[in-house]
């Protein structure tokens, strides 16, 4: 039976300083890998375990930041597109702010994508861009977070399409809800929190934890060789119901 091994694989994961993200690069550095996360903060702003990770401050939603990011990396094995935004309070019905998400959470995701994939193809990479249950229905207030992780799904089934000629597997994780940062105004909300509780099956929220077996599974070429295109949803049964 083949076992998760990312010994002397270089890995990047935006939005790899907290939550999911840093979970997930807490997981690649245990096995092996080299690995790189981007937060927004510099590194000493976080409080979280980022011993042994190359921490690299930087803004997903200036195209320029990302042009230097793909310049300033050069091999790489496995791209985890996890960072993320949302708004509140109205804010993603104002254009300035559905433009600045979707240019953090969609935008961003394409330039990535398309920027590393000639250092992918060199080492028969894999991508794993990180959707939403947001991406399966309508999010009351947020019409540029659900808009822009539905556009996450669609774009990883066709740059698995396009990539495939160069050996790069393209698969999204659709988490559901998740105890995250941004997640914060709902999890802490015991009204809330206890409504959605209520409606997911597996009775309980997430924990960031949760995400991890879900990204090894399809960011392994020795277990997922043969997956690409696939959105796999994590989210305790949630997005089963009507």
């Amino acid at each position: 039976m083949k076992q998760f091994d990312f010994t002397g694989r270089r890995v990047l994961i935006t939005g790899g300083t907290n939550g999911m993200g840093n979970a997930m690069a807490r997981a690649f550095r245990e096995l092996g890998a080299a690995v790189t996360v981007t937060g927004t903060k510099p590194r000493e702003a976080y409080d979280t375990d980022l011993h042994g990770l190359d921490v690299r401050q930087f803004d997903a939603g200036d195209p320029d930041q990302v042009d230097r990011l793909i310049g300033s990396i050069d091999a790489l094995d496995v791209l985890i597109n996890n960072g993320a935004m949302v708004l509140y309070r109205g804010q993603e019905f104002e254009m300035e702010g559905f433009r600045r998400v979707m240019e953090v959470n969609i935008n961003a995701v394409m330039q990535l994508c398309t920027g590393f994939r000639p250092k992918l193809a060199k080492r028969r990479g894999a991508i794993v861009n990180v959707a939403s249950l947001a991406a399966f229905g309508a999010v009351r207030g947020n019409p540029a977070y659900g808009a822009s992780k539905a556009a996450v799904v669609n774009l990883t089934k066709t740059l698995a399409v396009a990539f495939a000629k160069d050996q790069i597997r393209v698969n999204g994780l659709a988490p559901g809800y998740v105890k995250t940062n941004i997640t914060e105004v709902s999890h802490t909300n015991e009204q809330i929190s206890d409504a959605i509780v209520q409606k997911t099956p597996m009775r309980r929220w997430g924990e960031p934890e949760d995400m991890v077996g879900p990204v090894l599974f399809l960011a392994s070429n020795d277990i997922a060789g043969f997956v690409t295109g696939q959105t796999l949803a994590a989210d305790g049964g949630y997005s089963l119901q009507i």
